[in-house]
């Protein structure tokens, strides 16, 4: 027999086990042939798989949609092109910035254009830097879900389920085969027939107990895979704690850095050209907030130097925030640096005399924190 009619035998072979299968198929669901049923456990393994698997899959997705936001199709198709590029080149793709550092950057460029030594411009690099160092937080957080929970997730539909799906067709072949045997036995009528269906029909019983016992195994190993995905779902998990223990520990070392900027950014405002400044009749809800807050913070601040005020003593203090002098009567200050302050009779209260070597001037409170 040479390889050619080997490959026409084999070719014939197949289709005509594709036609047996295709009839017994159809003539089940017509009710016209008997199906052997799977039993209940195994019928009960194959659902726990399905679910696993159907579950698996939207969890993953909308982790993925969790951790990498992108409401622009454009951009996500642009960055899918480049990854493949370097893909194909053998190379690692460029990090690009992510939301938080963009944001970031941008405030710290625009606090330097502004000048950092006002208010404002040194509140935006604040903010920018802490922007970055959430962008940087969130950059971790991503890296590590995708390596503890996504991949074991992605590895389980692209891996052992695909190994589940491709043993369980040949399950529902071996099946369709069986069945198949069973109905020509029933319809064999010379003694010589039913023994040759009888042989196939033990065959295919013996193919399908086989193949049945495979799929079983496999499907035993779900429960595996539900405690692998538990630690999975604990490790990521952690890392969101992680990520948002960081996020809250730089806002919190923000806020403590921006303190009472509203108050004397509006105390600076006031002093100077009021071209800005709502009218008399017209109070806006915003203006009306802002003055409510330095309302406040004035009062804290005032009763926090009411000790220093009614002396006539001098005292230690240590500068919270540059500030720049509007005019030669006010002193320049650093952050952090220490100065000598104190009151003089008929001075606003919301203003001491500074000192640092021969340089004297007014100086805000709000800028300031007293030392022991």
């Amino acid at each position: 027999m040479n390889i050619m009619d080997f490959n026409v035998k084999k070719l014939a072979a197949d289709a005509g086990t594709f036609l047996s299968r295709a009839v017994q198929f159809t003539e089940e669901k017509l009710g016209q042939a008997e199906k052997t049923e799977f039993d209940a456990h195994l019928e009960n393994l194959l659902s726990k798989a399905e679910c696993t698997k159907h579950w698996t899959e939207k969890i993953m997705k909308q982790t993925e949609v969790l951790l990498q936001p992108n409401p622009s199709k454009e951009l996500n198709t642009y960055a899918r092109i480049e990854e493949f590029v370097y893909e194909k080149l053998d190379r690692k793709a460029p990090s690009r910035m992510n939301n938080p550092e963009l944001l970031g950057q941008y405030m710290v460029d625009s606090g330097n254009e502004f000048g950092p030594g006002t208010a404002y411009g040194n509140a935006l690099i604040k903010c920018g830097e802490t922007q970055k160092r959430i962008g940087a937080a969130d950059r971790e957080l991503i890296q590590t879900a995708a390596i503890n929970f996504l991949t074991p997730l992605r590895n389980f539909i692209e891996g052992d389920y695909k190994t589940i799906t491709k043993e369980r067709k040949l399950l529902q072949n071996k099946r369709l085969d069986l069945d198949a045997a069973k109905t020509r036995l029933k319809k064999a009528k010379a003694a010589e027939a039913r023994a040759a269906s009888e042989q196939e029909v033990r065959i295919a019983q013996s193919e399908f107990d086989r193949q049945a016992e495979i799929t079983r195994l496999l499907l035993e190993g779900i429960s595996s895979t539900h405690a692998h995905h538990l630690r999975c779902l604990n490790d990521f998990v952690e890392a969101q704690m992680t990520y948002y223990a960081q996020c809250y520990q730089y806002m919190l070392d923000l806020q403590k850095q921006l303190g009472s900027f509203p108050s004397t950014v509006l105390a600076n405002h006031n002093q100077s050209s009021s071209t800005c400044a709502p009218s008399s009749s017209t109070t806006t809800p915003s203006a009306s907030v802002t003055a409510s807050l330095s309302s406040i913070t004035n009062s804290a601040a005032s009763s926090s130097f009411v000790e220093l005020k009614s002396a006539s003593g001098s005292r230690k203090a240590r500068v919270l925030y540059d500030y720049d002098a509007a005019n030669s009567s006010e002193l320049s200050l650093l952050a952090d640096e220490v100065i000598t302050v104190y009151s003089i009779p008929g001075m606003d209260s919301d203003w001491l005399m500074g000192e640092r070597g021969n340089q004297k001037g007014k100086v805000p409170i709000t800028y300031l924190e007293l030392l022991n």
